[in-house]
Parts: C-alpha cells; structure tokens; sequence
C-alpha cells in the first residue's frame, strides 16, 4: 500500500491549526447544503459561519476536520491565525 500524501498534508495542515488557527470558510463556494453543521460532531452551526464568511471561533470547535473532509464545495478550509505577540 502506497502512502496516501494528501491525507498526510491534511493531517499535517489539522494539526497546526488546532494549535495556532481555525476553519475558515469560503462564502462564495458555500451553496448553504447543511453537510458541514450535519457532520460536525458538536452539533456547531457551521453553515451559518460559512454563511457570514468568518472563521469558526466558537471554543467548542475541536479542529477535528470533519466539516473540512465532507464539504462537497471545497467551501471550508484550515487556515493559521496571528500570533501573540
């Protein structure tokens, strides 16, 4: 079995996140199907940040990529947030 690298750059970009960022979405891509808010284990609305187009910053949020994985849009992505100075 050969290594899959885009599961590998997934888990790599995910575990970054968790400690320096956030899901971020992106409205124009986001068609408002509710697969994101179905899939998140917590029950967060994500579909509704998806929709004002911020980051999701609910404390709540593991980072688990679980709305990230089964967008179909590609709407939702990890992404790093500023440092503390």
């Amino acid at each position: 079995m050969g290594m899959d690298h885009r599961s590998l750059a997934f888990d790599l970009t995910r575990a970054a996140v968790m400690a320096t960022g956030h899901v971020v979405p992106d409205p124009i891509r986001c068609v408002q199907c509710g697969i994101c808010s179905y899939n998140c284990p917590l029950g967060l609305d994500v579909r509704a940040y998806a929709w004002a187009g911020t980051p999701i910053t609910d404390s709540r949020c593991l980072t688990c990529g679980q709305c990230v994985g089964r967008c179909p849009r590609g709407a939702l992505c990890f992404a790093p947030t500023a440092q503390p100075v």
